[in-house]
């Protein structure tokens, strides 16, 4: 049982990594379906092993605000699998904007930081959707 439970992490995560870095431009990685499976099973395992840890010493800040700070912890964990999979690269770009019958995004230029929170923002909501779905 907890082998399947495994595997489809691993499965989501996959997926979520891959329309993550369609979707996001500063999200790029080198070496292909390896590159994403070795993200992918790195989220994996920080996310059970690291992000409990990660979550106990941001208990005092996720107490203050009362969780408005919880969005951090998972910027982290984006982090720490770039740091383990160094074909996985977060990096600046610039947004050209968006415009759609007058409702206008003007281009912005994206640091390194907004580029890892908009990135685990969407992975998070993405694996969240597909585990909805697996339940």
């Amino acid at each position: 049982m907890a082998i399947k439970k495994y595997l489809r992490l691993f499965l989501i995560n996959l997926v979520s990594f891959w329309l993550v870095a369609k979707l996001v431009g500063g999200v790029n990685y080198s070496g292909g379906f390896q590159t994403l499976a070795w993200a992918a099973l790195a989220l994996m395992i920080v996310n059970l092993t690291v992000r409990p840890l990660i979550n106990l010493l941001l208990l005092p800040i996720n107490l203050i605000t009362l969780g408005a700070f919880r969005w951090l912890v998972n910027v982290l964990a984006l982090y720490l699998v770039t740091l383990v999979v160094p074909q996985l690269k977060i990096s600046a770009f610039l947004f050209p904007g968006f415009n759609y019958q007058g409702f206008i995004i003007p281009p912005v230029y994206l640091a390194i930081f907004w580029v890892l929170v908009i990135a685990s923002f969407l992975i998070s909501l993405i694996t969240s959707f597909f585990l909805w779905l697996a339940e």
